[in-house]
């Protein structure tokens, strides 16, 4: 039962309640984030440059094999995604 006290005690002290508060708070901005960038800044940004979703954006590889799907790199979700990392961060700091 000691075991189990000190447990307790560690959860409840303020720094890992503090800790814990952040975490959930910082997952729900991140996904107003994701939501603001996959919903209202792509979109215009697609409609400026190509007309199309910039997630969608991506470069075929050559060299297909018969009977595989091409190799495709993805970039316009990866600058998506750098976009989502730099609002986060902007805001943290």
């Amino acid at each position: 039962m000691g075991m189990m006290k000190e447990f307790k005690e560690f959860a409840m002290r303020g720094n890992v309640v503090d800790m814990a508060v952040g975490i959930v708070i910082g997952a729900a901005f991140k996904d107003i984030v994701s939501a603001l960038v996959d919903k209202i800044i792509m979109p215009m940004v697609g409609y400026i440059t190509s007309g199309k979703s910039f997630a969608e954006l991506s470069y075929t590889l050559g060299g297909v094999v018969e009977g595989q799907e091409p190799a495709t790199i993805g970039y316009g979700a990866f600058i998506q995604t750098i976009i989502d990392f730099v609002i986060v961060a902007f805001a943290i700091f």
